[in-house]
């Protein structure tokens, strides 16, 4: 019992040493807030970037301004790391509930839906695969989704670039459905994501099981890292499942399009391949590793078995030789004139025995 909990607690350790490696940040400058505003009038697309705050709130006002005017008219605002100031000054705008103006400003949250009056608000995670480290980086994203606007929010901690909606505001397709048909796009770019990271960290996996038949002592770090990957994406992909039910919920409530149903019904079920494929991976993880914890345990245990038939070929020389080393006066052989050949002879002699005996037994 002793052994087993000294192992939990190894694995504890490494656990954490790992986490904390990895999460150290970089000395890099915090990203700048920014706004990239999309307005669509019938087939008139136009795209602006604004940076700085104070630049940001005037695009910001602009677009939503250009979307009243007309409900015929889509205004699409993407927040790059946003201040608080931005996300007050919006909410002054939208008069949002002061509920949802505190989710606004708490990066963190769970993937999940609440209505608040016309706006209906979405947290979800992206996630992106980083290969030369190989990590899954998780990005926070708040939408707002209200009449013919949606404001996007990104909350991570990512200093890229924010995702290009560019397919999203340029498909007329998904244009004529409005906000709705912005918000379900959205979900769809957010599961497309998924799937690239499953691809990445399925060939890391792929790439660990040969370093584990191989013998790679390094392996076992490697195993630990990739299943905490896994770990996070599970926790950004497993409760989107309850958001997506629960848009599908208020289908008859709020009237919602049949196509745009179905659209939402084709996200749902991408997003059940990618859970169960997140299962499957967690599963086979655990099976890479213990079957490296017992490659290991047979390796300590061939070591050990070739370090007793060492000691063992030792101790039959040293037995000899401790005997006549002992100088009692009535010894035969230390008065003998070949006794010091005798007891070399002697010594080879038992240690090669007992060399064979090891050596039969696949000890040596």
């Amino acid at each position: 019992m002793t052994e087993h909990l000294n192992g939990k607690d190894r694995s504890r350790r490494l656990m954490e040493r790992i986490g904390r490696r990895d999460r150290v940040p970089e000395s890099a400058p915090a990203p700048q807030p920014s706004v990239n505003t999309t307005t669509i009038d019938g087939d008139q697309i136009q795209t602006s970037h604004a940076p700085g705050p104070d630049m940001c709130q005037n695009e910001v006002d602009e677009a939503l301004a250009f979307a009243e005017r007309d409900s015929q008219r889509l205004a699409v605002i993407e927040y790059d790391h946003p201040t608080p100031d931005q996300i007050l000054h919006l909410a002054s705008t939208w008069e949002l509930h002061p509920l949802l103006v505190e989710d606004l400003l708490k990066a963190g949250q769970r993937p999940k839906l609440e209505r608040y009056r016309e706006v209906l608000f979405v947290v979800t995670r992206m996630a992106t695969y980083l290969d030369e480290q190989e990590d899954v980086e998780v990005t926070e994203f708040h939408v707002l989704a209200r009449h013919n606007a949606v404001v996007v929010i990104r909350q991570g901690r990512t200093r890229e670039p924010i995702e290009s909606f560019g397919e999203i505001t340029h498909s007329p397709k998904l244009l004529r459905f409005g906000s709705e048909g912005i918000l379900y796009s959205f979900l769809d770019l957010v599961v497309d994501g998924y799937m690239r990271v499953l691809r990445g960290v399925e060939v890391d996996r792929e790439q660990i099981e040969r370093q584990v038949f191989d013998g790679d002592p390094s392996v076992t770090e490697r195993i630990y890292r990739l299943n905490r990957e896994i770990i996070d994406l599970q926790q950004a992909a497993g409760p989107l499942r309850e958001v997506l039910s629960d848009l599908h919920g208020g289908f008859s409530k709020y009237r919602t399009q049949e196509e745009l149903q179905t659209y939402l019904q084709d996200v749902d079920d991408h997003l059940a391949r990618v859970i169960t494929r997140i299962d499957d991976l967690r599963s086979g993880m655990n099976q890479i590793l213990d079957v490296n914890s017992i490659l290991v345990t047979q390796q300590q245990n061939e070591d050990m078995k070739k370090i007793s038939g060492w000691a063992a070929v030792v101790v039959g020389p040293t037995l000899i030789g401790s005997i006549y080393g002992m100088n009692f006066d009535v010894m035969p052989e230390l008065h003998w004139r070949l006794g010091y050949a005798y007891a070399l002879v002697l010594m080879v002699v038992v240690a090669a025995v007992i060399w064979l005996f090891f050596k039969r037994k696949k000890w040596m």
